[in-house]
């Protein structure tokens, strides 16, 4: 099985997102006592792009700026050198309490320390995104796109980047794009405003061709009661996952593709990681092995990037689901959230389980 792509699109991949930045301490230390620290572009949605940007094919981010800001440079500089264009609007700061990109501050964690993440997102420019920034029809109707990727964590940030995310995915809709969404369910983002996003989150999963999320993204996000509690292990979430996709595909029958990701952590730098892809009647596994992990931060995305690269390559179904484990086992082994392939071959030696030099 394949899915039917728009041909004379300009191009493969769009997504919408709000960029930042990462502050990440040198060496796996901890972000409370470091002095150093590692500066680079982020967002999870851009990160997603990165595979098929690295391995050639044509993606454009949209998102805001701040005017005149050298974070904003930054960003700019960093999209650029990942072969990623974009469009936006520029705000104006407003003053040293205005706006700004958001900041995820990130240790790596290391051994038998895991982790820690915190996010600060005051004054966040991407929150501003609103239907008045594009011309979805001249992005959509006269450039084209093979397929949109949308993440519930932008359609979450406020009512008017909810409000573009459902409109996005109508002009996707109208001009033949294919939908990827990738529901990413954040608690804190929904506090005091299920009504709202539930009914956009409901919109866009009926519109989407491609679902990704674990069995709670389902149930929180669109509101589907879930399979009864199994065993714990990754065979036990693999097996809530199945159950809950059977419950997903009678509320909405228009995706053909839905998929997620399995890791269990044995240690911060060691994973057992694994993925599921169901397309049609049809389940398509790569079971769980050891990866070794340098910043586990992206894998996630990883995983959707490589399944949506497979996809516009118009392979068959069975290399989607290896293609994504191994795009994502990729990401892991980098310091950036997103993973930066010099080939295709690099990706499949990692599903292949060949770590040998190349000369």
């Amino acid at each position: 099985m394949s899915i039917d792509l728009r041909k004379n699109s300009r191009y493969a991949l769009l997504t919408v997102t709000s960029m930042g930045i990462r502050l990440t301490p040198k060496e796996g230390q901890p972000v409370h006592n470091s002095d150093t620290f590692f500066m680079h572009a982020t967002s999870a949605e851009s990160n997603v792009l990165s595979v098929s940007s690295y391995l050639g094919l044509k993606t454009k981010v949209l998102t805001a700026f701040v005017k005149g800001s050298p974070i904003s440079r930054l960003i700019k500089d960093d999209l650029g050198r990942r072969h990623i264009d974009f469009e936006g609007p520029e705000r104006d700061q407003g003053g040293p309490w205005g706006y700004r990109h958001q900041i995820n501050i990130a240790d790596s964690g290391y051994g038998s320390r895991g982790p820690r993440v915190h996010n600060d997102r005051a004054g966040e420019v991407g929150r501003t995104l609103s239907v008045d920034d594009f011309d979805l029809e001249r992005i959509f109707g006269e450039e084209g796109v093979q397929v949109m990727h949308l993440s519930g964590l932008v359609a979450a940030l406020s009512p008017e980047t909810a409000k573009l995310c459902v409109e996005m995915a109508r002009f996707a809709k109208k001009h033949g794009t294919r939908i990827a969404f990738d529901l990413n369910y954040r608690a804190s983002f929904w506090k005091d405003r299920e009504s709202e996003l539930r009914a956009a989150f409901q919109e866009i999963a009926s519109l989407a061709d491609i679902l990704v999320g674990n069995e709670e993204d389902f149930q929180l996000s669109l509101g589907l009661e879930g399979p009864e509690e199994g065993g714990k292990g990754l065979a036990a979430k693999m097996d809530a996952f199945k159950g809950m996709i059977a419950t997903v595909k009678k509320e909405y029958p228009n995706a053909q593709v839905y998929g997620t990701t399995l890791r269990e952590v044995v240690s911060t730098n060691l994973h057992l990681w694994g993925a599921i892809v169901s397309v049609g009647d049809q389940w398509y596994v790569a079971d769980p092995r050891e990866i070794t992990v340098l910043d586990r931060i992206g894998g996630g995305d990883g995983f959707v990037g490589g399944l949506l690269y497979a996809i516009l390559r118009g392979w068959d179904p069975e290399t989607w689901v290896q293609f994504g484990w191994a795009s994502g086992a990729l990401a892991t082994t980098f310091l950036t959230d997103y993973g930066q392939p010099a080939d295709e071959d690099q990706i499949w030696d990692i599903w292949r389980g060949n770590a040998r030099v190349k000369r």
